[in-house]
């Protein structure tokens, strides 16, 4: 190697060597303007965030929390936060127990989801069935997959192209509230409809 090129590569590592390592770390609300909580641990420590645009600088595993505002994080990361995919529009229908019939309430809202849904750009639809934990196994996987079909066809009833949808089961498994075994919980009794 000639010598110059030797100090162009010993100084490229020596600044690489000096480079601190860094992060930030700023909750945001959620579109619903309501706010979560996100513990950032390093080394150093652990910082809880549990305020809107709170924020916590990461250098060399040193915690330091800070606090920012809208304006400031839409002026630091507004191009980066454009370019997210946009979050996906969630129907919930709930369900008759044991049935794949919706509930009256749900059978009342069907006409303005399904408006609302043939009205979106969705390049994607997903349709996740859950059920009760009322039954066994194998029959809850079934009858949320019966459910979720239900919504399918509706979907395609009004236009939705049935190659862009996808039907799941979960059963019981997912349950929006947990219960123990064998009870009827009418809000796990429900199909996701989720659009992206």
């Amino acid at each position: 190697m000639r010598p110059l090129t030797c100090w162009v590569w010993l100084l490229a590592l020596s600044l690489v060597a000096c480079v601190r390592l860094s992060d930030r770390v700023v909750l945001l609300p959620g579109p619903d303007g309501r706010t979560g909580a996100l513990s950032v641990t390093s080394a150093g420590g652990a910082v809880v965030l549990s305020e809107p645009y709170a924020s916590v600088n990461v250098v060399d595993g040193k915690l330091t929390p800070i606090q920012t505002n809208a304006a400031l994080v839409s002026e630091t990361y507004g191009r980066l936060l454009a370019m997210q995919p946009a979050r996906p529009r969630v129907y919930v229908v709930y369900f008759e127990f044991g049935q794949s019939l919706p509930t009256p309430e749900s059978r009342a809202l069907l006409p303005r989801i399904l408006a609302e849904v043939t009205a979106l750009p969705a390049s994607e639809v997903v349709v996740i069935g859950h059920a009760d934990r009322v039954g066994g196994l194998e029959a809850n996987d079934q009858l949320s997959l019966q459910r979720a079909g239900v919504v399918r066809d509706l979907l395609v009833g009004v236009g939705v192209a049935r190659e862009t949808i996808t039907v799941i089961g979960r059963g019981k498994r997912e349950p929006a509230i947990v219960t123990a075994d064998n009870i009827p919980e009418p809000r796990n009794r429900r199909v996701e409809l989720k659009l992206r």
